[in-house]
């Protein structure tokens, strides 16, 4: 079965197929670095990273370019309230969203920004307007002239042949209702940043800057554009007509939209105390690998509600399978091979496929996965497994991995990066005596953990228990969850 995916364009699902060879040339919208990261901004990007390694995982070469937005309406504003440049004021949001998508986990693209292309920008407008799409306002501004396009809507599936020719709006983000000739350059404002140009002196408006730089990265057509929902318009639509009114040619082949989410069952806004950043969820507690899990449990294009509850419980199906992983690699099982392991594994293998080819079935694939560790679990609990069981298991678990990305026990690190920027940015207060204990118990190395597991279970063969319980409690206040099982102790940072 071949990949299918929505195609907000088509507004069906179809199947995906690279316009050329094997390689995908794929554009996805990235941050307006004028703050930091919310969840539902890093719900579309771990999508949007789902998507790019299942894309390599299917045998696709990509080839992945991301925007940095580091110059729009609300970045100018916000920096010279600051008093800043908007390179300085920018530098502290980029480098926060890197490691926020770091810490998730997400694969780092090809990245652009705006501020590297304003040239580019400013030759781009030039010959929209020699084509007559674009026309100079007396001020110095340039817009795009909607009439000129006929087709301006088919993304958006709007009709706006009725809109008064010339009206304009100068703002980046504005309503369907609001729809007008749209700024594709600014003239230049007392108090704000410009650049001098070959049109002029300004700044360019938001929706030119993908244009440019997604052609000039990938050409006039490539195979799939990717961004979220809120994003369809007015920047995708404007999108579309800059770069079809300049080329002829079809811009993207394939749209792909991530949905909003809420959290507990409410629009997620400052007003209501529900607007949450990576960084206040880990502050509360909550590891970045179980964020991670819970934003991609569900589809893309259904709608995910955030709750805690959700997340204790998604820390604890990330702590599920790395237990699994774990009985697989240190567990003492005898010679030979299952046939209904080996067909599980198998069975997997083609469920997660399945779904995945399914327009993204995410939340398909780990029902295949934990379907996989739960029948696997009892069969050791029964004595019915073998060695040459693991190497088919351990693929179907890899396999899973290599898109949901959250085996890796590696949260104490990046827990203990949010602990330092948080007492940076007073925000010390907190901090609490959990999320201490989690970075403490990073300090230890594996090696000094194994020697002491292992001192313990000689104490513990040889029935001394008090120097057994001692070396656990010591264990324990290391920031170490110690539990003897059938097949040993086994241990876990906490």
């Amino acid at each position: 079965m071949a990949l299918r995916l929505y195609n907000t364009l088509s507004g069906k699902i179809e199947e995906f197929r690279p316009l050329e060879n094997n390689e995908v040339r794929m554009y996805s919208c990235g941050p307006t670095v004028y703050d930091y990261g919310h969840i539902g901004n890093f719900r579309t990007f771990i999508a949007v990273d789902i998507l790019r390694r299942f894309l390599r995982q299917s045998g696709y070469k990509l080839r992945h370019v991301m925007n940095i937005t580091d110059v729009d309406d609300k970045i100018i504003r916000n920096s010279a309230s600051a008093g800043i440049s908007v390179k300085q004021y920018t530098a502290k949001y980029e480098k926060a969203f890197l490691e926020d998508a770091s810490a998730l986990n997400i694969e780092q693209p090809i990245l652009v920004r705006a501020t590297d292309h304003i040239p580019e920008m400013a030759e781009f407008i030039s010959e929209l307007q020699k084509k007559g799409f674009a026309y100079r306002t007396d001020d110095g501004s340039y817009y795009f002239r909607i009439a000129k396009f006929p087709s301006y809507g088919k993304l958006s599936k709007r009709d706006f042949a009725g809109m008064e020719d010339g009206a304009r709006v100068d703002v980046d983000e504005y309503e369907k209702d609001s729809a007008r000739d749209f700024a594709l350059w600014k003239a230049p404002k007392p108090g704000e940043t410009s650049w001098e140009t070959s049109i002029g002196p300004g700044r360019p408006g938001w929706h030119i800057e993908c244009s440019v730089m997604a052609m000039e990265e990938l050409g006039d057509t490539f195979d799939l554009h990717a961004g979220g929902e809120d994003l369809i318009f007015p920047h995708h639509e404007n999108e579309i007509a800059q770069s079809e009114a300049l080329s002829g040619k079809l811009f993207a082949h394939f749209w792909f939209h991530v949905r909003f989410l809420l959290v507990e069952g409410e629009k997620m806004s400052k007003s209501q105390g529900n607007f949450f950043t990576l960084r206040d969820l880990v502050l509360k507690g909550h590891k970045p690998s179980s964020i991670r899990f819970l934003l991609a449990s569900v589809p893309y294009r259904n709608q995910l509600n955030f709750t805690f509850d959700g997340l204790k419980q998604a820390a604890v199906s990330v702590e599920r399978l790395r237990n699994f992983q774990l009985r697989l690699t240190t567990g003492a099982f005898p010679a030979g091979a299952t046939a209904s392991m080996s067909e599980l594994a198998r069975e997997t293998a083609d469920r997660m496929r399945a779904g995945m080819d399914d327009d993204l079935n995410t939340a398909q694939a780990q029902a295949a996965i934990f379907d996989m560790v739960r029948k696997a679990n009892a069969a050791m609990d029964a004595r019915q497994f073998k060695q040459d069981d693991i190497p088919g298991l351990l693929a179907a678990l890899q396999s899973f991995d290599d898109l949901f990305a959250v085996l890796r026990d590696d949260d104490a690190p990046k827990i203990r990066g949010t602990v330092e920027w948080a007492r940076t940015e007073g925000r010390g207060n907190e901090i609490t005596r959990e999320l201490l204990e989690t970075v403490d118990a990073q300090q230890f190395s594996d090696a000094e953990v194994e020697k002491k597991v292992g001192e313990m279970e000689v104490a513990r063969l040889s029935r001394n228990f008090k120097i057994s319980d001692a070396i656990r409690s010591e264990l324990g206040a290391m920031g170490m969850i110690v539990e003897i099982t059938k097949d040993g102790a086994r241990w876990k940072r906490k």
